[in-house]
């Protein structure tokens, strides 16, 4: 889809073609056609920050945890969306070594008990280990600088996402 044609869409037609960009959560498509009509790749990404910056707390969080667990259950039954099945898939993490497969564990468990949603990180450029890394390093965060890493890293998501949407 082209901007031109992006910014021709109606509000729930913009909404039917950017609700997966963001994990389970159609609002923050809904929520970024207040922006229209965008410019440019970067300023409709930029909708869908001001989108989830707009939204209260509570829902912010709720779009956190709309997010797998990375190499989790949901991951290894296959029930994953077609957008995190293949960020997972170039991370490595539906290959993983059954040590890896058990530190995954053990790290989405103690990250889920400490903040009360799942660890979310974009992917893209990491490897197992990396991710694993990023467990180590980020779990001493307290809870609200967590909350705003984890936002930062579902818009990441967001903009590879559209950028697979969009011709240039």
């Amino acid at each position: 889809m082209t901007l031109a044609e992006i910014n021709a869409l109606d509000r729930e037609a913009f909404t039917l073609a950017f609700a997966a960009v963001a994990e389970g959560s159609p609002w923050v498509a809904y929520g970024a056609f207040d922006d229209a009509p965008f410019a440019t790749a970067l300023e409709l990404v930029a909708g869908f920050r001001a989108a989830i910056a707009r939204a209260g707390a509570e829902r912010q969080l709720d779009l956190i945890r709309a997010h797998p667990d990375l190499a989790g259950k949901v991951a290894l039954s296959g029930e994953l969306t077609a957008h995190s099945t293949a960020e997972q898939a170039g991370a490595g993490l539906d290959r993983l070594t059954a040590a890896q497969l058990a530190r995954f564990e053990v790290a989405n468990r103690t990250y889920l008990e400490r903040f009360a949603f799942p660890f979310v990180v974009c992917v893209r450029g990491h490897t197992a280990d990396s991710i694993l890394d990023a467990y180590d390093a980020r779990i001493a965060n307290d809870l609200e600088t967590e909350t705003a890493i984890a936002l930062d890293e579902v818009v990441k998501i967001i903009r590879l996402r559209v950028a697979t949407l969009i011709d240039d």
